[in-house]
């Protein structure tokens, strides 16, 4: 088999899911968006739905309608992009939750599903989703009188706990909701880990049920084994993949891997990131192309089947840094060609 090979560990994300609910005295929702952070929504979301998550939160209503089709009733489903233009039939048909960002938004909502369920979205900063402070002045008292589900907003710098705007973000929250009666949320990962200042009566935890950063207490949720297609030994002074990137200093021995950028692994990692042969390091070298992967394998006792991109040796996190960006993308990243099974849950 000439794939890669994705382990998801659901036992992870559920101890994972418990740590984060464990840090507040507020309910715990999920988000399980971007199809699970790229792990697969529906499994995710049964784990974390078996073991008592009741609320989770999706992009867009398309989302919303595949956790519906896997998790049935019973569960509530928040949309982040609200109620769009032609989402509508979807929106009510499956009992989703649109987190109304606009007084448009609000207007469609109101006048299409009179009496459905929403949430709204403020902005308090971050200027990316949410009413402002004065178009929520505006229509406060009309949406209030609605009964929303949840009042909400994000925080743009909670994975940097020192970083002013956590502060400011707050403060305004708390001026732009103080005093109404319906649940509050502010926090997702990094929130949740700022204190109970910021947790409010429901949080929203993402990329820590992932097992990624800010959380750095969390089990690591994924393994990635990719196979050696063919090894090659190589005297010093050739030289390897496109662009003649690398070339040997010794004699050396090179395994190529099947995955490369088409399947979510970034070009910027080449020359700088590491698979694992058990706890034995072998660094990437030459230029990562759309389907291969050439490692330098030397120093290995013996020749592998596979090596470990992801796993106990290395994060995403550890990887993403290699590469330049964050663990995010390299989950979300993960393409098509792997063959995925999971365990636990």
């Amino acid at each position: 088999m000439s794939t890669g090979h994705i382990t998801i560990d659901l036992d992870a994300i559920i101890a994972n899911w418990r740590a984060l609910d464990k840090m507040s005295k507020t309910e715990t929702a999920a988000v399980v968006k971007a199809n699970g952070y790229g792990l697969g929504a529906g499994r995710v979301a049964k784990a974390l739905a078996k073991a008592g998550a009741r609320k989770f939160f999706v992009a867009v209503a398309e989302e919303g309608a595949a956790i519906r089709q896997a998790l049935g009733e019973g569960v509530q489903i928040n949309v982040f992009s609200g109620h769009m233009r032609g989402d509508t039939d979807m929106i009510g048909d499956l009992g989703l939750t649109p987190m109304l960002n606009s007084i448009d938004q609000i207007s469609r909502h109101f006048e299409s599903l009179p009496g459905a369920p929403f949430g709204i979205q403020l902005d308090t900063g971050m200027n990316r989703l949410g009413m402002e402070w004065d178009e929520w002045g505006a229509i406060a008292e009309i949406a209030l009188a609605q009964h929303p589900t949840l009042v909400m907003s994000h925080l743009a710098c909670a994975d940097e706990p020192d970083h002013p705007m956590n502060a400011f973000q707050l403060d305004v929250f708390h001026q732009m909701t103080d005093g109404i009666s319906v649940p509050r949320s502010l926090a997702a990962t990094g929130g949740i880990l700022l204190g109970k200042d910021f947790h409010f009566d429901l949080t929203r935890p993402g990329i820590g049920l992932y097992g990624g950063a800010p959380f750095t207490k969390a089990k690591p949720v994924v393994q990635m084994d990719l196979p050696v297609v063919q090894i090659r030994h190589i005297s010093e002074g050739e030289v390897v993949g496109y662009g003649n990137a690398w070339q040997a200093e010794r004699p050396s021995k090179v395994a190529t891997l099947a995955a490369g950028y088409a399947d979510g692994l970034l070009r910027a990692m080449s020359d700088k990131a590491t698979f694992y042969y058990g706890a034995d390091p072998c660094p990437l070298i030459g230029r990562v192309s759309m389907d291969l992967i050439t490692v330098d394998i030397t120093d290995l006792p013996e020749e592998p089947h596979a090596l470990t991109l992801l796993g106990k040796q290395q994060t995403v996190d550890h990887l993403a840094t290699a590469a330049g960006t964050i663990g995010y993308e390299i989950l979300t990243s993960l393409g098509a060609r792997y063959t995925r099974r999971t365990k636990g849950g």
